[in-house]
C-alpha cells in the first residue's frame, strides 16, 4: 500500500487496494487520510471519492491544529529553537544543569570544549538528525578517540539533542538508529580488578620480624602446638 505524504506535519492519503499509485485516479476505490491530532495520535478516516477531497480534510485538519493555542506556542518555540546555533542553545540547556556537582560541570565543559562545540557550535538545532551524530562518531574515532571519549561525549550530545526533542525541534528522535560507542565492560572489568589486586598486594605486604632465636623457638611452638602459649622463654 503507497502513500502520499504533503507538506511536513500535515500527513498522508492513500488507497487501501492492489493499484499502484499511478492508477488511482482511474481506480474506483476510495481514498484514506492519516494524520495526528492535536494530541498527538495517529488517526485515520475514509471514504473520500477524490484525491482533492483528501487533500482538502487534511488542510482543514491542520489548519485548525496549528491556530490552537496550544500548537501555537509549540509553533513559536519551534520558530526560537530551531534557528539557534548549537553553542548558544547548550549556553541555556547547561544553566538548567543545576544538580550537577563541581566536577561533573569541570568535566562536561572539557567534553564541550574539545569534542562537542568543534563540530557543532555553529550548527543550527534543527539540522541535526541520526546521520549527523553518526558522522560524528565516525569522526571520533578516525581521530583515535578512545572508547570511553566517545561514549562520554555521545551521551552529553545525546542528552543536549532530547531536550531539543521534547521542546518539538524534531517530529523524530535525531538519535533514533544511532548505535552508540560500546565500552567493553570486560575492560572496565580488567581496570577495576588491576588497580584492586595492587592495592591488596600493598595491603597484604608483610613486614619482617626481627626476632632473638628463643623467641623464634617459642613462635615455632605456638604455631604447632594448638594450645595456650606458655610463659614466654626469654622471659
Amino acid at each position: 500500500m503507497a502513500t502520499k505524504a504533503l507538506a511536513h506535519g500535515m500527513g498522508t492519503f492513500f488507497k487501501q487496494c492492489e493499484h499502484p499509485q499511478a492508477r488511482w485516479f482511474t481506480c474506483p476505490h476510495e481514498y484514506t487520510i492519516r494524520y495526528r491530532d492535536a494530541a498527538g495520535r495517529r488517526a485515520e478516516e475514509s471514504g473520500f471519492t477524490t484525491q482533492d477531497k483528501a487533500i482538502t480534510r487534511l488542510s482543514e485538519i491542520y489548519k485548525a491544529k496549528k491556530d490552537s493555542p496550544r500548537n501555537q506556542s509549540k509553533a513559536d518555540r519551534i520558530q526560537k529553537y530551531e534557528v539557534m546555533q548549537f553553542g548558544e542553545y547548550v549556553a541555556e540547556w547547561k544553566a538548567g544543569q543545576r544538580h550537577l556537582g563541581e566536577a561533573s560541570v569541570r568535566h562536561l565543559d572539557s567534553l564541550l570544549e574539545h569534542h562537542l562545540f568543534p563540530a557543532f557550535r555553529s550548527r543550527r538545532m534543527g539540522t541535526f538528525d541520526h546521520k549527523v551524530v553518526d558522522g560524528f562518531l565516525q569522526t571520533m574515532e578516525r581521530n583515535g578517540a578512545g572508547l570511553a571519549t566517545q561514549a562520554n561525549a555521545y551521551d552529553k550530545l545525546k542528552s543536549i539533542l532530547l531536550d531539543a526533542h521534547r521542546l518539538g525541534i524534531y517530529d523524530d528522535n535525531p538519535l533514533e538508529g544511532v548505535k552508540p560507542p560500546a565500552v567493553r565492560p570486560s575492560a572496565r572489568g580488567h581496570s577495576l580488578a588491576a588497580a584492586t589486586a595492587g592495592h591488596s598486594h600493598r595491603r597484604r605486604r608483610h613486614v619482617p620480624l626481627v626476632c632473638r632465636p628463643h623467641e623464634r623457638l617459642w613462635a615455632a611452638q605456638w604455631r604447632g602446638g594448638g594450645g595456650q602459649p606458655q610463659e614466654h622463654p626469654g622471659r
